[in-house]
């Protein structure tokens, strides 16, 4: 029987990963963290101490078992540590790329009570590329049936609800607006955070499920979410089209040539490629100094894109501390290691104009910190008198994203006061059959979070359509405790067809 851990005799340091020079890596767009070697995982995996009380498993979104694949890792069944993760998470490498889970599962980790906590999202990018360079797909055996299912958004929510839907034998099909799957995966996050063949292997295993992929389908211009059910022969459908419409400041100068917004850089230089000019002749702006408005993941990456495109300077602009940013603390660390100039306490008022229309600077006012607001961060308060001008040729807005006007344009979804698909607690919206989840329903959240959404709406979906949930037990599938019949659920009435002669 293996020894019990402690605190004491676990290894007592985080196994470090290594990663490309600061200097090197912020003139390409390679991977800047190079992954974990088998000896780096299986080091970290002492570490984990299999708690019986599993506080990280709570903390994660979709409830992964961590200890369990932690453990076949640390026992060299790498196939075991792929098909436990699996169980409940379809896109390990990326989750273990952008998952906040220093905020989530690791945040809770019990080791980090005492210690730094164990490299969860490490471990769980160590097994999901494992997987992708060994060519392993967990496909389950598929019983087909009569439904259709339509999917509106191939980002992680989609892809999540697609998996399950494709697995409880249902004819899928997903549209995305962009010319390639991925959603906010594809546009939203570079290649030096998470490369594009690492979304090609796990969109590759969805198509290995059946589903199907059409791109430059813009649903709500082409045909409409009622269409679909009334018209098209789908059986239910999901919305996960995330919340992608940018947020802009709002100030005098807001429409000056040089302004744009984080998500039309980022879309232009990721999925549209800008960043291989001339060989895609993408239209970008770029910037000799460029100043991005901001502090979340999303300024962090339209920094650091900047300053790969060749921008001289590259400036953080944010009314708060650097305590209360909202990016990760590794993607701030990364950043500073590129030489990005933080300016905190700095919030913009004006942008100025260089006579010819096109942006000269900004103008901004020195913020102190006052009470904590709804978010519970301490609201920023203007120095009077502190004004001061800032030169800028290029500004970026990452200030947050609202909901696509689209949907609610064009279909009768019920919509809350900020625009998001109203949605019940089965993910279910006003219009019969249709589920929405993800960044569409909550505003911006995490990868896992949406693929949470994903994953419950398909079990409202395989509810509806008269699915029997194969992952729940009989007398688990609707909970009311109607009674049973050798076993069987007692709603679950079959019938057999008979010939009479």
């Amino acid at each position: 029987m293996a020894k019990k851990r402690t605190i004491r005799t676990i290894p007592q340091e985080r196994t470090p990963m290594r990663e490309q020079d600061p200097q090197a890596r912020a003139k390409n767009f390679e991977e800047v963290a190079c992954g974990y070697s088998i000896e780096d995982a299986l080091r970290e995996s002492e570490r984990c101490m299999l708690c019986p009380d599993e506080p990280c498993i709570a903390g994660c979104p979709v409830g992964i078992d961590i200890p369990g694949f932690i453990q076949k890792l640390g026992e060299k069944d790498f196939r075991g540590a792929y098909d436990i993760l699996t169980d409940t998470n379809l896109l390990p490498s990326i989750c273990g790329r952008v998952c906040p889970q220093e905020t989530q599962c690791e945040g809770v980790c019990t080791v980090g009570d005492s210690l730094e906590p164990v490299a969860i999202g490490r471990l769980e990018r160590f097994v999901g590329d494992t997987a992708i360079k060994e060519g392993w797909v967990n496909i389950p055996y598929i019983e087909p049936t009569r439904f259709r299912v339509g999917i509106v958004g191939s980002g992680p929510a989609g892809m999540a609800c697609a998996a399950d839907m494709a697995k409880a034998g249902c004819d899928v099909t997903v549209y995305e607006a962009f010319h390639q799957p991925g959603g906010v995966l594809r546009y939203g996050i570079p290649d030096f955070r998470l490369p594009n063949e690492v979304i090609d292997a796990e969109i590759n295993n969805l198509r290995k499920l059946g589903v199907k992929f059409e791109c430059n389908t813009l649903v709500g211009r082409l045909f409409t979410i009622e269409q679909m059910i009334e018209e098209m022969g789908f059986h239910t459908v999901f919305v996960g089209v995330g919340a992608g419409y940018p947020t802009m400041l709002g100030i005098p100068g807001d429409s000056l040539n040089g302004v744009l917004s984080a998500n039309e850089l980022l879309t232009r230089c990721n999925l549209m490629r800008a960043k291989e000019f001339p060989n895609f002749d993408t239209p970008l702006p770029l910037g000799h100094r460029v100043a991005v408005v901001g502090a979340g993941n999303t300024a962090m990456d339209a920094m650091r894109v900047s300053k790969r495109l060749g921008a001289e300077k590259v400036y953080c602009i944010y009314r708060r501390s650097r305590k209360e940013a909202p990016a990760r603390v590794e993607e701030v660390h990364h950043a500073e290691q590129e030489e990005i100039e933080f300016h905190w306490l700095t919030n913009p008022v004006a942008v100025l104009d260089d006579g010819k229309g096109s942006v000269r600077g900004m103008r901004c006012i020195r913020m102190e910190l006052g009470e904590p607001d709804d978010s519970g961060r301490r609201r920023p308060v203007p120095i009077a008198g502190s004004e001061f001008d800032f030169e800028t040729d290029l500004i970026v807005y990452a200030i947050g994203t609202n909901a696509n006007p689209i949907m609610g344009q064009t279909s009768k979804l019920k919509l809350n006061k900020w625009g998001y698909i109203g949605a019940d607690e089965n993910l279910a919206t006003s219009v019969a059959g249709v589920y929405a989840g993800g960044d569409i329903v909550t505003g911006a959240a995490t990868v896992i979070e949406a693929m949470g959404a994903g994953r419950k709406a398909a079990r409202s979906m395989k509810a509806y359509l008269g699915i029997r949930d194969s992952s729940l037990p009989y007398m688990a599938q609707d909970g009311n405790g109607a009674g049973s019949l050798f076993g069987i659920d007692l709603k679950e009435r079959n019938f057999a067809r008979v010939r009479v002669a």
